[in-house]
């Protein structure tokens, strides 16, 4: 499967690289649900970049494989003068990118959600930029995660949502912590940053480099469950743990005894941003065991199950005191009650 995978990605490189030359003479109009974004030509069904974009989609949904349908698949054409500027520069800024960093220019494909007004823009003037989690640049995930990128997916008046696939230019990359403030690279000897260096989640493109570094190629149309964040919330919860948890309001109290204030107010609003459904739950634990460290998470986790250990043995007869003296021996390790919070 390894093997036959790459194939279809190395091709998807060989069409765009010679995108240009086709564009031109590619369809005037398009006469589907993107027929309001101008300089996209829908790619026919039984062409095999179709299925290979498809594929390549659909393998990346997890749970929602089985409740989502693509619509439609368009490529850029570059129809325009400034687009093929901005294709043109891409392809430059790749050859620098790989001799600076030795031969390889690290080029990945990554999804990026919009509305569809956005991508018009997008197609027609270039990205802006935007402040998140992790500094001030353009977020795109890999092509294997499309579920990550349909959680910020926008519905349009037809029902349906849209994804960017894009090209982009990673070069040497560099790990970015939450709260960051960053819009730059940190040195010349970085091109772009990522949350995790071994097994990247998200791919960050700084606010400097992001015309000239990401090259929106194709858009995938597809039709998703209505309540969609609300079915991805409840695949969340379906992963929880049964070990031992505390509640997260009690864990920041207790953290906030251990901790300087900066550190416990980013967990709170890391907190908050999963609340309103900004990141998802294994992202928040993420974040909060980056922060505050496994050693000091277990040792709160431990003691605030002993406790109520302690209490429900106060206010029990003999008989479910030894009862209770069971379930705390029984209590699992503490690498996996941190999975628990």
């Amino acid at each position: 499967m390894e093997t036959m995978a790459v194939e279809p990605w190395d091709l998807m490189y060989h069409t765009a690289n010679h995108g240009e030359e086709a564009s031109v003479s590619d369809c005037e109009s398009v006469t589907t649900h993107n027929e309001h974004i101008d300089g996209l030509v829908r790619l026919d069904e039984d062409e095999k970049l179709h299925h290979i974009i498809e594929k390549a989609f659909v393998s990346g949904l997890g749970p929602l494989r089985q409740h989502t349908s693509v619509v439609g698949i368009h490529r850029n054409r570059y129809a325009s003068v400034i687009s093929q500027a901005r294709f043109q520069s891409f392809r430059i800024f790749g050859r620098a990118v790989e001799e600076k960093c030795g031969g390889n220019a690290n080029v990945k494909f990554g999804w990026y959600a919009a509305s569809k007004d956005e991508i018009g823009r997008i197609i027609s003037h270039g990205f802006s930029h935007s402040n998140g989690l992790y500094g001030c640049g353009v977020y795109l995930y890999p092509h294997h995660s499309s579920i990550e990128s349909m959680k910020s997916c926008v519905v349009d008046e037809d029902g349906l949502r849209h994804l960017l696939l894009c090209r982009v230019i990673l070069g040497k990359m560099e790990v970015v912590h939450p709260g960051s403030q960053q819009y730059h690279p940190s040195s010349e000897d970085f091109d772009s940053g990522v949350d995790n260096l071994p097994a990247p989640n998200k791919y960050i493109v700084w606010s400097t480099h992001m015309n000239t570094h990401i090259l929106p190629e194709y858009v995938v149309t597809f039709r998703a469950p209505p309540c969609l964040k609300g079915f991805l919330n409840v695949q969340d919860s379906l992963k929880k743990p049964t070990s031992p948890w505390m509640p997260f309001t009690t864990l920041i109290s207790v953290l906030s005894k251990f901790l300087p204030p900066q550190s416990v107010n980013l967990i709170a609003k890391h907190h908050r941003d999963h609340r309103e459904n900004k990141i998802p739950r294994h992202e928040l634990i993420r974040l909060v065991r980056r922060i505050a460290g496994d050693k000091l998470l277990t040792e709160v986790i431990k003691s605030h199950r002993a406790k109520q250990l302690n209490s429900t043995n106060g206010s029990h007869q003999r008989k479910a005191q030894s009862g209770a003296r069971n379930r705390m021996d029984s209590i699992q390790q503490p690498g996996s009650s941190i999975e628990s919070i």
